[in-house]
């Protein structure tokens, strides 16, 4: 994973992007990470912009396009899950993780309808991703305020590959 692009951006984001990196370097078996707003859009993400060039100096098995594809993902997961607590009558829905032969899908809400994806590989520990993923929910999700969110997704929208690192 290459370091964040951080130059101009507060020091709640600049500490996200800490926060996401020290996520992928610490724990073995996280592919990519996405931080995703309620509304679907990518906030934060791992993922260095995935172009052909990228992929093939690369090669890493995960979502075929980009961090945006991993964003779409783990939208889509939580959407169906909060639809199915709120048909249960569970209450909130805390954390979901999907078991797949090759990896793991982990999604947890953060705040305000926010989510964190991780997707990890199978020699991903499940019990030390949602750990980890739980600390960085812990730190991130009073931070990430709707002006943070908006700093967030100009910068994603400002650098050239199209996606945070």
């Amino acid at each position: 994973m290459t370091a964040p692009t951080t130059y101009g951006l507060s020091s709640e984001a600049r500490n996200l992007h800490w926060l996401l990196t020290n996520l992928v370097e610490e724990v073995p078996g996280i592919q990519s990470v996405a931080v995703v707003s309620s509304d679907g859009l990518l906030l934060l993400s791992s993922d260095p912009g995935h172009t052909e060039q990228s992929r093939a100096a690369r090669p890493v098995k995960g979502p075929r396009g980009s961090a945006a594809d991993l964003a779409t993902i783990v939208s889509g997961i939580g959407s169906l899950t909060v639809g199915a607590a709120k048909l249960l009558e569970f209450g909130g829905v805390k954390h979901t993780m999907v078991a797949m032969d090759e990896g793991s899908l982990f999604v947890m809400s953060i705040s305000d309808g926010s989510l964190l994806g991780v997707h990890g590989n199978a020699e991903a520990d499940m019990s030390v991703v949602a750990y980890h993923m739980a600390l960085f929910v812990g730190r991130a999700g009073h931070v990430l305020t709707p002006e943070l969110r908006s700093e967030l997704r100009k910068s994603l929208e400002s650098e050239p590959t199209g996606g945070a690192r």
